[in-house]
């Protein structure tokens, strides 16, 4: 017969007694709160996008007689001037109507979808395997699951400067402390070797290298991803490589994996910007770990993670196979594309008093120096860029929100008119501002970091 007086409830990993009203006992006596007190988490509050913190700041009040240019936004879509692949469109289409995934997919992706990723990028110098592929919702995830499995509260990253604002963003709302290692525009953006070398201490849990970068549309050469692998092969620090531009390239870039067996090395991907589907939120990364160096604590940490939220859409997960048998033609006219522009920009902001733009080899943009010194109407690159826009309703994202001053971003993947229209506003801007400089500060230069 059922005791009316007390039943067993589970709680947590134990059990508790509770009486017929509810009440668990025995209970300590509880002060009562007396007000009602709820704050954000300190995860929310150390949660900062630098990008939002800068643009949200700035007075963006466009020319009225001039349609707006925005060449700031990171999106190949925006314009409509670079459509997906119809193969690509057709793989998401029989994947919906087959029906096989309107359900939920394994944590870290359905089989098939792996090995199609894994039979994508393997090679004989870096192979993979489907167990070597973890599905995630865009690349942004893959670099979050990346960042928190190598990290703890206390440790830190090495992050390239300029570069991808979501880096610092998601380790300091962890308790993981950036350093930033420089980039040197003079070389190509090359890294500052030395620099980055300096900065290694015991804390150091993982190297990120941006290739090709965001900002900077730069492509390190083997040689110098060479030199990059050897500092970390010599400090015993695991790499992070952002390489979701790594098909968007104009030369010979080699992905990092395939030049090392030593270094353990998580590489983030996906579908955004070589296939022009951002949308649609399929990243992943791949486990390069030859040497047996991540073991399977770290693969089995990444199945853990990928288990608090279920990441990659189950339906672009069943059309992966497909959309990844895209055309050789339909990428090669995204990279002609690409080039063009850059090319058209470049030439245009060179002959420009006061400007330096510096030639990409890939990605989606283009940086420009500006010599503040011949510009005294502005503070800085934000004064700057704010200008562009209430003036010449043009606007380049200054960049200041990538912890590098008096330079500004310009995206390539504006149609080609646009891109024109919008260079010619910019040298008409630069030509009212820009000022001579006095003899006795001629030989400074403002672009100095």
């Amino acid at each position: 017969m059922f005791n009316w007086d007390f039943h067993l409830m589970h709680h947590g990993n134990g059990i508790h007694h509770v009486n017929v009203n509810g009440s668990l006992y025995p209970a300590k006596a509880k002060s009562r709160r007396q007000r009602w007190e709820v704050k954000p988490s300190d995860m929310a509050n150390n949660t900062l996008n630098p990008i939002r913190a800068i643009v949200d700041g700035m007075k963006l009040t466009p020319n009225p007689d001039k349609p707006m240019i925005a060449l700031s936004i990171g999106d190949p879509t925006v314009f409509g001037n670079l459509p997906t692949d119809e193969t690509v469109r057709q793989a998401l289409k029989d994947a919906i109507d087959s029906e096989k995934y309107n359900g939920y997919a394994p944590s870290v992706g359905y089989l098939k979808s792996r090995q199609a990723v894994a039979n994508f990028y393997s090679c004989p110098e870096a192979p993979l395997e489907a167990e070597d592929v973890i599905l995630t919702s865009g690349c942004s995830q893959a670099i979050d699951l990346a960042i928190s499995v190598l990290c703890n509260p206390g440790d830190n990253i090495l992050v390239p400067c300029p570069g991808f604002s979501l880096y610092k963003t998601l380790a300091v709302s962890l308790g993981i402390e950036v350093k930033l290692y420089n980039l040197l525009p003079e070389k190509s953006w090359e890294a500052d070797l030395q620099h980055m070398e300096s900065l290694i201490d015991e804390r150091t849990s993982c190297l990120i290298v941006t290739n090709p970068s965001n900002p900077c549309g730069s492509v390190f050469s083997k040689e110098h991803l060479q030199k990059i692998l050897n500092v970390a092969s010599r400090h015993c620090v695991p790499i992070l490589a952002d390489e979701i531009y790594t098909d968007l390239v104009r030369c010979t870039s080699p992905s990092m994996a395939s030049l090392s067996s030593s270094v353990p090395i998580l590489s983030c991907g996906g579908l955004a910007k070589r296939w022009l589907v951002p949308g649609w939120r399929m990243g992943w990364i791949l486990i390069h770990d030859r040497n047996n160096i991540f073991g399977s604590e770290i693969r089995q940490g990444l199945v853990k993670l990928s288990q608090r939220i279920l990441g990659a859409c189950s339906v672009v997960q069943g059309a992966l196979e497909g959309i990844l048998n895209a055309p050789q033609s339909f990428y090669n006219n995204t990279i002609s594309f690409l080039k063009s522009n850059s090319q058209i920009c470049f030439n245009e902001l060179s002959t420009v008093p006061g400007l330096t733009p510096i030639m990409p080899s890939g990605a989606m943009y283009l940086m420009v120096g500006i010599d503040m010194g011949h510009f005294p109407d502005f503070k800085n690159d934000v004064d700057f860029t704010e200008a562009l826009v209430t003036e010449q309703s043009v606007f380049c994202l200054p960049a200041s929100a990538f912890e590098f001053p008096n330079y500004f971003r310009i995206v390539v993947t504006v149609p080609e008119h646009l891109m024109v229209e919008a260079c010619g506003r910019i040298r008409e801007f630069c030509q009212r501002h820009y000022r001579p400089r006095s003899s006795d500060s001629s030989d400074s230069n403002d672009l100095d970091q």
